[in-house]
């Protein structure tokens, strides 16, 4: 059955008015050059990553005494080129980085992942409701920020073990709170618009309320804080690994690296200055994809 003309006109309407608004979100963040910069740098890493098996003809783990501290642009007998160099196991240093990537991006995925959905939900429901329920969940946010991140995550993986799965869980679990608070001061804002009033007076239950309504307007601001939570993710990640308190070795992280390269910083400066740079070069590529997400999704901001 095919609708009423009127019915097929309106809806090609809304189709061209929602294609016309993706148009100028992409234009607008299209002319956002540090913002293309971020998204090219954030795409470079997910692509190492993901093939990293395939850039790289060195394995991360295997070591070669033999082989040990060489300079960038080394090359062995065979005819095998490190172009940055080997550590002080004679691991190379570029498939360490690169393998490294996928520590910093598994953590910070799922890290990010976990508190995000937790603080989504905390955030709508305490601004939906208010009252005693807001008064708990903000009380609880307040004790989680009295705790310090490092002591507290030194306590857990004391009694759990440093791994993978651990340090996600400590990560995740312990930076809900920004995103609850973001959510729940644009839910504060969103209750009173005409079209929330207009549903609960038809009838809608709170449930669909929550879903239909609040959460896709208050989607933008907290994709905004979950782009730039990741950057921040990866660098408490470096720092544990650095700390011993991370992804244990042989498994290579960026932060492991550092804490291996810094004893070596006056005879082979590689070792550290690559997975710093690593780290340096990813977290800023995802702050200025973080701020041009911001800027280009913000109607308060204009271009």
């Amino acid at each position: 059955m095919t609708p009423p003309n009127g019915t097929a006109v309106a809806l090609r309407a809304l189709v061209e008015v929602e294609e016309r608004q993706w148009v100028k979100t992409l234009k607008r963040l299209a002319w956002r050059r540090t913002a293309l910069f971020g998204l090219g740098v954030v795409s470079i890493v997910l692509f190492a990553a993901a093939f990293a098996p395939w850039l790289t003809p060195f394995d991360p783990l295997e070591q070669d005494i033999n082989h040990r501290l060489k300079e960038p642009g080394w090359q062995t007998a065979e005819g095998s080129v490190h172009p940055l160099g080997t550590d002080h196991l004679g691991r190379d240093i570029l498939a360490r980085v690169i393998f490294g990537s996928r520590i910093a991006l598994v953590v910070g995925l799922s890290a990010v992942l976990i508190s995000g959905v937790l603080g989504m939900a905390i955030g709508l429901v305490s601004g939906y409701f208010g009252g005693k329920v807001d008064d708990f969940f903000m009380r609880l946010a307040d004790v989680q920020l009295a705790f310090p991140f490092i002591q507290l995550a030194i306590a857990v993986i004391g009694v759990l073990g440093p791994s993978l799965r651990n340090i996600i869980i400590v990560i995740g679990v312990s930076s809900w709170v920004v995103y609850a608070r973001v959510v729940r001061g644009e839910v504060l804002s969103i209750r009173e618009r005409e079209f929330v009033q207009a549903a609960i007076a038809l009838g809608s239950r709170d449930g669909r309320v929550l879903l239909r309504h609040v959460l896709p307007n208050a989607f933008t601001p907290w994709l905004v804080v979950a782009t730039l939570d990741m950057a921040r993710v990866i660098v408490i990640e470096s720092a544990l690994s650095f700390l011993g308190l991370g992804v244990q070795p042989p498994t290579p992280t960026w932060g492991g690296m550092l804490a291996d390269g810094r004893v070596y910083l006056s005879t082979a400066w590689w070792l550290a200055t690559f997975p710093g740079l690593a780290i340096l070069v990813t977290v800023l590529g995802i702050n200025l994809l973080g701020d041009g997400l911001r800027d280009t999704l913000d109607p308060r901001l204009k271009l």
